[in-house]
């Protein structure tokens, strides 16, 4: 008998939710692929484990009883890893992932604050994207996810399965290079064509904008000349003069000081973020969970950059 880790951890969800859209979202596939998952699990076993006739969905007799097994063993090798993984902190490297911008601007000033209060702490940062950091989170090969926050975007991530809280607060704001009288080079508020530095369709930030942009007449004005993931690969080409773009004003503060870099419009037109730090509830490790019980109890001075 082959049987995978994760269509046991699909079971027990879907046992949970007697739904396979609900489960499948909560384990982060597509519904299609969470069906053939749990197929795969019935043909493992040798027998029929979901009631597919009845909405919601019910576990057959012998769903039932695989149920215990499912959920006795999910829940041993957890513990096992997360003795094996996480008994020590102290001694181990903290293995956080983060979105590109934020590992570059924000991180090291974070970091740095935060030891203040916990004293030493060994970290291993490794900068993605959105969608493959909360894969590498719940899988359970990273311990911690440093990501942007935005209440109106349409990801938005179960709070149960990645408890998080709130360790900063940054504002999206649209720059470009100023003319020579200082005044924005392609301003908001006039009629003219503006070159337009975007995200690309998946970038969480990205979202952010459209959602500001969604039924103004600006966007109309707007033309792309070029997209990128990176809030700091954007940040390059408003440099270059190339058009302007939406900055996290953490990346840009000192461009704004010195005169290199200028507002395109008013505050209107900037989107407010939270910086969040999140782990995963499926993933147990004690050193982990440990020290997010310790982060919880510290000031919010520490935890804020």
């Amino acid at each position: 008998m082959n049987l995978e880790t994760k269509w046991l951890e699909d079971f027990v969800a879907l046992a949970n939710t007697r739904s396979f859209s609900a489960s499948a979202r909560q384990r982060h596939v597509t519904q299609p692929a969470f069906s053939r998952r749990i197929r795969a699990l019935e043909q493992a076993v040798g027998v029929t484990l979901v009631d597919r006739s009845t909405t919601p969905v019910d576990l057959t007799s012998e769903g039932q009883l695989f149920l215990v097994t499912a959920r006795n063993l999910v829940e041993q090798l957890n513990e096992s890893l997360g003795h094996l993984r996480g008994l020590s902190i102290a001694n181990e490297a903290l293995d956080i992932v983060a979105a590109h911008s934020l590992a570059l601007s924000f991180y090291p000033q974070w970091i740095s604050r935060l030891q203040k209060g916990l004293g030493e702490l060994p970290t291993r940062l490794v900068a993605m994207n959105v969608g493959e950091a909360i894969h590498v989170l719940r899988e359970g090969n990273c311990d911690l996810m440093l990501a942007y926050y935005d209440p109106y975007a349409s990801m938005q991530l179960d709070a149960e399965v990645f408890p998080s809280f709130s360790i900063g607060q940054v504002k999206m704001i649209p720059v470009c290079l100023p003319s020579e009288l200082g005044k924005p080079r392609w301003p908001l508020e006039g009629r003219d064509p503006i070159p337009y530095l975007s995200y690309t369709q998946g970038a969480f930030l990205g979202r952010s904008v459209r959602m500001l942009l969604k039924n103004d007449p600006l966007r109309m004005r707007l033309r792309t000349v070029y997209e990128t993931a990176m809030a700091e690969g954007l940040k390059g080409m408003v440099m270059q003069g190339v058009g302007l773009a939406w900055i996290p004003d953490f990346c840009i503060r000192e461009e704004l000081t010195r005169g290199r870099l200028v507002r395109a419009g008013g505050e209107k037109w900037d989107v407010p973020l939270e910086i969040r730090l999140y782990r995963c509830s499926l993933v147990h490790k004690p050193g982990v969970e440990k020290l997010w019980r310790q982060m919880m109890k510290l000031p919010r001075d520490f935890l804020q950059a």
